[in-house]
């Protein structure tokens, strides 16, 4: 199954960098109009990447499961850890728990290490069955 990323995921500038058994990993090329302060990324575009990178690891077990519901975020919390440095970042969304009618996810962000990563983020994520 091909990652179906947003239009405005795709005006961010998220690709898939690995696709395979597992959760889909994302990746964001730094760019200057990326940029916070001097050096740094800007907070709402790790924010995108980590909210895309959720939605990436969760689209992709619903369709291995033959479903397609309709995505309505719950809540989405963010946790910066450290800053992200004018390179790229990656990220890539695990599955805490997927019922009938929710889906709850933890998704890391980072850049040399996936072990290190700059950013995390909880989403609690409705899903309501298509018509």
């Amino acid at each position: 199954m091909s990652v179906r990323l947003t239009a405005y995921a795709q005006a961010l500038g998220v690709s898939v960098a690995e696709e395979g058994a597992g959760p889909p990993t994302l990746l964001l090329e730094f760019r200057h109009d990326l940029e916070g302060r001097p050096g740094a990324w800007h907070g709402g575009a790790i924010a995108g990447l980590l909210e895309t990178a959720g939605y990436a690891a969760l689209t992709s077990e619903l369709s291995a499961q033959g479903r397609d519901p309709l995505l309505k975020p719950i809540n989405i919390t963010v946790q910066y850890l450290s800053t992200g440095r004018t390179q790229a970042s990656y990220a890539r969304g695990r599955i805490v728990r997927l019922g009938r009618r929710n889906a709850n996810l933890v998704v890391e962000a980072w850049q040399d290490d996936p072990a290190k990563p700059i950013a995390s983020a909880t989403m609690n994520i409705l899903m309501a069955e298509s018509a």
